[in-house]
């Protein structure tokens, strides 16, 4: 009786042992990972992971969903992902070998004839893209090779493909209703729900081996400091775009890392020219003349940003003989002066034919240093006269439209694709999509003509020189800062890298130990 005890008493504990275990392993095999994000959203326009739709792509790729045919390095250098190698044949013919060992999540496998589907779709629905691929063909080869011919020689095709609206996405599949698509990516959407996050499952058959973390919930936290509570108590394991001055919060004595690296993302203010006050010069000089950058990179910025010259930083290429205006409160009320607008009553405002001089500042909350860079200029500017109306909105975009402003402060990755050409394409041209004051220059338009047509990386970067000093000169726009990326991520965490481009951020490489 005593051994039919004890043995049930040896299988009881045997049983309970192998429960542990498994209970373990299917922990293990249960990993979610909770990511806190500022940028998905309506207000940024990345409403889905559709990358076919506005800037959408930015979503797909960032969260693991989708890949491009290229993706840069650290030190941002061209690479192949999903294409193996390219061939120039000559300035309107490019050849691109793909991977063989690709499946979308749809289970479709990737060859040249999906690819080719999906860049057609691409250029027929996306404007950008189609302006910037310039395709006029695209061509089968065989199997695993697609041939490109454009319109016009494009010298930055490649780095155009490694856009986020590049994404290589399966149409066969489609695009649902909410905008998901079947990627190539260590993750797919399983749930998007705009303006508050999107949930991720892992690729079970991605093609560098199955993701550690089986599910990733992405939750849009526009708010800093809610962002910033939501991660300090344990909600989170990760975010993107908390407030620089919540950074020094999160240490490793408290269980957390920082990941982080320098950017082309840059703060400027955009003049709208169609404003009849923005038309003067001296206007627009005497702003240039009362910004001051150092004071709010050091200040403002936490020292997580260096001040800027033009759109782009520093270590991109010589920029010593850039020539921008300079703090200088006394300039710039010189020119106001000069321009007829004195402070005739002795309120602190200057004024004209009984007018305060009033301008209207536009900006948005989800880049959380913007409205606090808004306070500061309306600080300095009355120091010169000038009454700044500010509007803080996620809705900014209906403003923008209506030309119901004077100054536009906004962050945008100046080179996301490394080629200086970028920011000119999208901001500055007639026909860019971001020049929202209707800015016009025939200086600049010729001088983009040229870029457009060098291959030569010396002259390319001798006209972006040249076209930098142009808007300098226009006092088109006035640049601030560039902007510091940091991940903050629990110590539990790795495998999740701040990257220069601010594309890749879930990866196959995430993972998340047990805490038992």
């Amino acid at each position: 009786m005593k051994r039919k005890k004890k043995i049930i008493l040896i299988s009881l504990i045997f049983m309970l042992s192998t429960s542990l275990l498994s209970g373990c392993a299917a922990d293990e095999d249960d990993q979610v990972f909770v990511y806190g994000d500022t940028t998905f959203n309506l207000e940024n326009d990345e409403a889905d992971v559709n990358p076919h739709r506005g800037y959408s792509g930015w979503a797909c790729i960032r969260y693991g969903i989708g890949e491009t045919l290229f993706q840069y390095s650290d030190t941002m250098d061209v690479q192949p992902w999903l294409a193996s190698e390219y061939d120039r044949i000559d300035e309107l013919t490019w050849q691109i070998t793909l991977r063989d060992d690709v499946y979308y999540t749809s289970g479709r496998k990737m060859d040249a004839q999906s690819v080719k589907e999906c860049l057609e779709h691409l250029i027929e629905v996306h404007e950008r893209a189609a302006n910037d691929l310039k395709i006029e063909n695209l061509a089968v080869i065989d199997t695993y090779q697609l041939r490109i011919t454009t319109k016009q020689p494009v010298p930055a095709l490649i780095n155009y493909l490694s856009d986020p609206y590049g994404c290589i996405i399966d149409m066969e599949a489609g695009i649902s209703e909410d905008g998901n698509v079947a990627g190539t990516g260590p993750y797919q959407a399983v749930e998007i729900n705009t303006d508050q996050g999107l949930i991720l499952e892992r690729n079970e058959n991605y093609y560098e081996g199955m993701p550690s973390i089986r599910k990733i919930e992405v939750k849009t936290i526009s708010d800093g400091d809610t962002l910033t509570m939501a991660l300090q108590s344990g909600e989170l394991d990760g975010a993107y775009g908390l407030p620089y001055a919540s950074l020094p919060l999160f240490t490793e004595e408290k269980g957390y890392k920082i990941s982080s690296c320098e950017t082309s993302r840059t703060i400027f203010l955009q003049m709208n020219f169609q404003s009849e006050i923005m038309q003067d010069e001296r206007i627009r000089q005497a702003i240039a003349c009362a910004t001051d950058k150092e004071n709010m990179t050091d200040v403002l910025l936490a020292k997580q940003a260096t001040a800027a010259l033009g759109p782009f930083p520093a270590d991109f290429f010589d920029q010593t003989d850039l020539k921008s205006e300079a703090f200088d409160l006394e300039t710039a009320s010189s020119l106001l002066a000069m321009a007829g607008w004195k402070d005739s009553d002795g309120d602190g405002y200057v004024d004209q034919n009984g007018e305060k001089l009033t301008l209207r500042y536009l900006t948005y909350p989800s880049r959380q240093e913007l409205p606090l860079l808004a306070e500061s200029m309306q600080a300095t500017l009355k120091e010169i006269g000038i009454e700044l109306h500010i509007t803080n909105t996620a809705s900014y975009q209906d403003i923008l439209d209506k030309g119901q402003w004077d100054i536009f402060a906004g962050a945008f990755v100046s080179a996301p694709t490394g080629d200086l050409e970028y920011f000119f394409t999208t901001h500055c041209l007639k026909g860019s999509s971001k020049n929202r004051g209707h800015y016009e220059s025939q200086e600049l338009e010729t001088l983009a003509q040229q870029m457009a047509m060098s291959f030569d990386e010396k002259e390319r970067t001798k006209t972006a020189l040249a076209m930098t000093q142009t808007i300098l000169n226009d006092h088109a726009f006035v640049f601030i800062a560039h902007l510091k990326m940091s991940l903050v991520y629990k110590d539990s965490v790795s495998g999740l890298t701040a990257h220069s481009s601010d594309y890749y951020e879930i990866t196959a490489k995430l993972s998340k130990k047990q805490i038992r």
